[in-house]
């Protein structure tokens, strides 16, 4: 059997190398991607050989990554949970499709992940391998073998002289790309434990941030972000800028017990320093340029659209239909929105844009052309006719909820409720 690895370096992937040579005398194909973490897949070819693998792939996937992954979620205004913006969630139906390249390049007949049988993360790779090629056989150890924790893991590695750097009094999960950094397991799993500052890797405490503000301009086109303080950046180089600038003023940092997709309530420390700031200046703008009822869609489509990607259902007619409406809904979602960055906080201080809907004449408190404020009255009139109708039949003491208790259960006329 040659098996392709979606592989991390990681303490699970690690193990995973030796396992699968143990247990199914497999040639093991390790597949790093590169979507933006820390180091990079390029130091990963050694750890990966020396655990046993025939063959190492190292794919850089961060442009990819964020033009055709990251900007539709983005676009969608996809949150999960209220405050989780789905950076994990997002990258892995990428991993999983390169993997499947790999697969077929090196003639492996089947492909395995580190992917935890309570966790969310099987269910974006399996889906995604049961989308582009169904054919191959899917090994998942977590739901196999004997090692039934972090702890048991460690204890495989270091009985097979497998370096890591992870010990039992910091089991952190955590996953790395350009959009966030997350961070679960551990103390963590207790959501009455606050996080300790080792936690965090990516963002200033915002106790500790700079005391003097920070002001940008982010611009957009049809809803892409395409400059920076009115420089043209690709959509790659922006997000990094806003990484930067976010994460030293302690922006984006988000606590959240979210639903797993199997039925477990879990807990997820997460840091999404640029990612919170194109959210919030792109939903500033949409206000601006977008009609209520179009607003009011958006605002239907994106948990939809989050829970699409969070359940891993990436590719799937679902998403491509959403994602070709987000694209009529922002087409004029064009202008330019001033933040200021502050001690953990992203507060919108202006936006424009030569698509709004905004007419200042109308919007001001006085007479403006074109809008009479006697028209008013019947408009008025005719909005609260259901109501009036309503209070004719029923009353209005019932529908102030006032009304005696026996009025409100009175019979009708002609019917017998003694049955």
């Amino acid at each position: 059997m040659k098996v392709v690895l979606g592989y991390s370096g990681g303490l699970d992937t690690s193990v995973i190398v030796p396992w699968l040579r143990e247990n199914y005398g497999a040639d093991v194909v390790c597949m790093a991607a590169d979507v933006g973490q820390q180091g990079g897949v390029e130091q990963l070819a050694t750890k990966a050989f020396a655990t046993g693998a025939s063959a190492f792939f190292g794919e850089d996937l961060k442009d990819e990554f964020v033009s055709d992954y990251v900007l539709p979620v983005l676009r969608a205004g996809a949150v999960y949970s209220r405050k989780y913006l789905l950076g994990t969630a997002m990258a892995r139906p990428l991993i999983a499709r390169r993997m499947v390249e790999v697969a077929r390049q090196t003639g492996a007949d089947a492909l395995a992940h580190g992917c935890t049988g309570k966790g969310n993360d099987q269910l974006r790779f399996e889906l995604s391998f049961a989308a582009l090629a169904p054919d191959l056989e899917v090994v998942a150890p977590w739901r196999v073998w004997e090692i039934a924790s972090r702890e048991d893991a460690l204890a495989f590695a270091r009985a097979r002289g497998i370096s890591l750097d992870v010990d039992e009094e910091k089991l952190y999960s955590r996953d790395e790309n350009l959009w966030h950094t997350s961070h679960e397991g551990g103390p963590l799993e207790d959501p009455a434990n606050a996080p300790t500052p080792d936690v965090f890797t990516r963002t200033c405490d915002p106790v500790d941030a700079p005391d003097q503000p920070l002001e940008l301009e982010v611009s957009f086109e049809s809803g892409v972000p395409v400059a920076l303080d009115r420089q043209p950046l690709a959509p790659r180089a922006l997000l990094e800028e806003l990484n930067r600038a976010g994460a030293e003023h302690g922006v984006g940092r988000a606590d959240v017990v979210e639903d797993r997709v199997v039925g477990i309530k879990s807990r997820g420390i997460y840091e999404t320093p640029g990612g919170t700031i194109l959210l919030k200046a792109l939903q500033e703008l949409e206000q601006l340029v977008l009609s209520r009822r179009a607003l009011s869609l958006k605002d239907e489509l994106a948990p939809r659209y989050a829970d699409i990607v969070y359940e891993g259902r990436w590719w799937t007619p679902e998403r491509k239909a959403l994602d070709a409406l987000v694209d009529s809904l922002m087409e004029p979602v064009t202008g330019a929105v001033r933040l200021r960055l502050f001690k953990g906080s992203a507060r919108v201080l202006s936006r424009t844009s030569p698509t709004s809907l905004y007419d200042l004449g109308l919007a001001s408190f006085g007479a403006s052309e074109g809008y009479e404020h006697s028209d008013s009255s019947g408009f008025v009139k005719l909005f609260g006719l259901p109501l009036r109708a309503v209070a004719g039949q029923q009353g209005a003491e019932l529908l102030s909820g006032r009304a005696d208790s026996s009025a409100a259960v009175r019979p009708l006329a002609g019917c017998d409720l003694a049955l």
